[in-house]
């Protein structure tokens, strides 16, 4: 007696990444309307979303690239270049800015020698800004690797950022 077995193939690119996205749209049944679930999946697989995998996640669910690449950059969650090892996100919201989330940004800034949306060059850093966090009563508010921390100044955000650029601590 002969059984059937399931031979799993592997992708033609030989990335078990792709594979994985692959498995994600099918689940999806290939429906346009999954998008923003399909580019969560490729970023947590892939850590960003590079332009190829934008064109092949549009070629997939048979969508305009310009519609797939509008979705990623229209979130802020979505990233279309590596990010670094840590994550400082300054809220610049109404609250935020009057309680001086600009000097944040500017000392950040100076510090660590990049803009709001670079990385370092070393990757240890990426330095972006929100819109709002709806952490408005600790206003100003600061998102460090996830974890939000009300009542920042310029010296208590330098200072985290200073450990990690130093020995990737905070």
């Amino acid at each position: 007696m002969t059984t059937a077995s399931t031979v799993v193939l592997p992708h033609p690119s030989g990335d078990k990444r792709l594979k994985m996205l692959d498995a994600t749209m099918k689940r999806h049944q290939y429906q346009q309307d999954a998008l923003i679930e399909i580019l969560h999946k490729a970023q947590e697989l892939y850590g960003y979303l590079e332009n190829d995998l934008l064109l092949y996640i549009a070629h997939k669910l048979k969508l305009p690239p310009s519609r797939v690449y509008g979705v990623a950059t229209f979130y802020h969650l979505f990233s279309l270049a590596p990010q670094g090892v840590h994550s400082c996100v300054l809220c610049t919201g109404t609250a935020c800015y009057v309680k001086g989330a600009q000097a944040i940004l500017a000392n950040v800034e100076k510090m660590a020698h990049i803009r709001a949306g670079e990385t370092t060059t070393n990757g240890q850093l990426s330095l972006l800004t929100a819109r709002c966090l709806g952490a408005c009563g600790i206003a100003p508010a600061v998102v460090f690797d996830g974890t939000v921390l009300g009542n920042q100044t310029p010296e208590s955000v330098c200072d985290r950022i200073q450990g990690w650029l130093e020995n990737g601590t905070q």
